[in-house]
């Protein structure tokens, strides 16, 4: 019974574990990236015309529909400088309130009169040492350009524009060590982009079905371009979480198997221990059937009480990690302090299916072999 409710406490653990690092996972990339992104399959950026955006924003469910150009960039503030992922974004950006929860300073404002403002990564900031409290110094922006065969002038190599840093915003080391959000105008300008955009960003309107709207926004834009969902984005982390817990899955069922094992030796041991006890019900009218039953309702005894045992101390474990973080992160930059845990239904009813299915399995055969023996042994 030990060994079953141990083994079965540290699957419902790890797996709520895992569940808790998606959730985590999921939130991060919820703040940074959309609900869905179109952009070309082929190609980096395409041109967008109002009939486009018109014909996206009729799609029923669609609720805000935002320009993105995306390139790098070399930015300078004061001193000091470093490379960057320059996103332009238009002003309808903000009123989706990705970053509202994730600013850690100054303001969430991208223009105010004539004068841009950019939004960037907590890393970019202490990098740079960017005060977003002052207005004295701008931060340059610079990209560089194709230079023309046979051209000797420097200003040809690169364009440059300025601007005020208005926010910082956390949300994970990638992201804050590289990104910073500048307006749409801005990006355009410096970059030369025209009408051409890298991608749209959407976010639908409240109770809209996301795979509904998406495969409508597919059809209205056509096969030349991908249509992704949050979780299409990043299929491939979200795939590889997914098989490192079915393969824990897997592991720790094995433990569960082998902790079986002695109810299998038990139960055969019994077989024996009560040899006479099994002799004397035949007397008394008993059949194979019933000594069947016996010997597997002592198997399921043993199973469901372990099982029940170690279901309730997981559960208990991972609600006091959630309630009190009792094991930390281990490390002083982590996005949180804790281990994250997120307990599931269906998470407890596989671990009891699988406790059922296992117990069945090894309590058959001493079952079946004592109801055998003693009927053989009583003709």
């Amino acid at each position: 019974m030990l060994g079953i409710a141990f083994s079965t406490a540290a699957l419902v653990i790890v797996l709520s574990v895992f569940n808790g690092l998606e959730g985590l996972l999921r939130s991060l990339y919820a703040s940074f990236d959309p609900e869905i992104k179109i952009e070309l399959k082929r190609g980096k950026s395409f041109e967008v015309t109002p009939a486009l955006l018109s014909a996206i924003q009729s799609v029923k469910g669609v609720g805000i529909v935002t320009e993105v150009i995306e390139d790098y960039a070399y930015v300078r503030y004061r001193d000091a400088d470093m490379v960057v992922t320059m996103k332009g974004v238009s002003n309808n950006f903000l009123e989706q309130h990705r970053l509202d929860d994730r600013l850690s300073d100054g303001r969430l404002i991208l223009q105010e009169g004539e004068t841009d403002y950019a939004i960037i990564g907590q890393g970019v900031q202490y990098a740079l040492s960017v005060s977003v409290n002052e207005g004295f110094f701008p931060l340059q922006v610079f990209y560089i350009k194709s230079m023309k065969t046979g051209s000797l002038d420097p200003s040809q190599l690169y364009a440059r524009q300025v601007l005020q840093p208005g926010g910082v915003f956390t949300i994970e080391k990638n992201y804050d060590e590289n990104y910073i959000f500048v307006p749409l105008s801005f990006a355009q300008e410096l970059l030369n982009y025209g009408n051409k955009r890298t991608a749209l960003e959407i976010q639908t309107a409240n109770g809209a079905n996301l795979k509904d709207v998406q495969q409508k926004i597919k059809e209205t834009v056509g096969d030349s371009f991908s249509v992704l969902t949050n979780e299409e984005q990043h299929k491939d982390l979200y795939r590889l979480l997914k098989v490192e817990k079915l393969f824990t899955f897997v592991a720790l069922a094995l433990l569960i198997l082998i902790a079986s094992i002695n109810i299998f030796f038990s139960l055969m041991m019994l077989a024996l221990d009560k040899k006479k006890d099994i002799s004397i019900l035949f007397a008394l009218g008993a059949d194979s059937a019933l000594v069947h039953k016996v010997f597997l309702s002592e198997g399921a005894l043993i199973a469901f009480v372990g099982a029940t045992s170690g279901l309730l101390l997981g559960g208990a474990i991972c609600w006091l990690q959630d309630s009190f973080g009792l094991v930390g992160m281990g490390m002083e930059n982590a996005i949180v302090s804790s281990y994250p845990v997120i307990m599931r239904f269906t998470d407890f009813l596989t671990i009891s299916l699988t406790i059922v299915a296992i117990t069945a399995l090894v309590s058959f055969y001493p079952a079946r072999l004592a109801a055998r023996s003693y009927s053989v042994e009583r003709l």
